[in-house]
């Protein structure tokens, strides 16, 4: 009989069109020597999201587009949002999620510390908009949204009735963790899963069948990876950092990660 492997690796969060363009071939053509399947390519802005569905053209089936707009930037004009949805509209059958979208809360916080200020309000307003359109056509949405900012999420969620909701990168209270738990929203662990007790006290509490793990490449990491460029295969070390978290067996753990982010993303081979 032939030995059946470990499950594939799925980054469930990546910016992919935010590598340096050499870097991007580099990367995508390293993933199947990587044990990598696939990965979720969440965009910035209407230009990201182009850049995106390119590379999703070129390597189908591996890079999974998502269209959306970070919201750790200053919002542009209103007629070039009205573009990004519109475009979004033409293009919904490419995309597999909403994102990322969310709320500002670092630049908010820096704001805040500057004294300068800051109006959440039409952040809130844009976030609502990319979530009844993720209700209007049925597809998850993947949410940039921590601490205070994640009850705000969870309001206009829960007001619009959706449960498909991928937190990435969360840190949160108690309460708030508990409520998107019960509400059936997922959460996703970076590589400092293996370092943050903050990340490693939330994987303790979490729903297994809730989580999934992403790079949010390029972002760095720091501990084992300080130096390194921020690779898809760095999941595994996720996968393995929660197996010796959770005392569980690394191969179940991993087809666990994978099952999870398949279901939540809806992919098909």
């Amino acid at each position: 009989m032939t030995a059946i492997g470990p499950a594939p690796l799925i980054d469930a969060h990546i910016h992919v069109d935010s590598y340096p363009p050499e870097q991007q071939e580099l990367l995508l053509a390293s993933l199947a020597n990587s044990s990598v399947q696939a990965v979720i390519a969440v965009s910035m802005h209407l230009g990201s999201s182009r850049a995106n569905l390119q590379l999703a053209k070129r390597y189908p089936g591996l890079v999974r587009p998502a269209f959306g707009f970070h919201p750790e930037q200053a919002l542009p004009p209103q007629a070039e949002l009205e573009l990004l949805f519109n475009w979004m509209d033409e293009h919904v059958q490419q995309m597999v999620a909403v994102g990322e979208v969310g709320l500002p809360y670092y630049n908010r916080l820096e704001a805040s510390q500057s004294g300068s200020p800051f109006d959440l309000a039409p952040y809130i307003v844009l976030l609502e908009r990319f979530i009844q359109f993720a209700s209007k056509h049925n597809k998850p949405i993947v949410l940039h949204a921590v601490y205070e900012d994640a009850d705000i999420a969870c309001d206009l969620l829960e007001r619009h009735g959706i449960t498909q909701a991928h937190f990435h990168w969360f840190k949160g209270s108690t309460a708030t963790i508990e409520r998107m738990a019960r509400n059936g929203y997922y959460v996703s662990f970076t590589p400092d899963l293996l370092y943050e007790e903050e990340i490693r006290s939330l994987a303790r509490q979490y729903p297994s069948d809730q989580i999934m793990a992403e790079t949010d490449g390029p972002w760095p990491f720091e501990g084992p990876f300080t130096g390194q460029e921020t690779h898809p295969r760095m999941t595994a070390d996720v996968i393995r950092a929660y197996s010796k978290l959770t005392h569980q067996d690394e191969s179940a753990v991993r087809q666990l990660f994978y099952e999870n982010t398949r279901r939540f993303y809806s992919l098909s081979d």
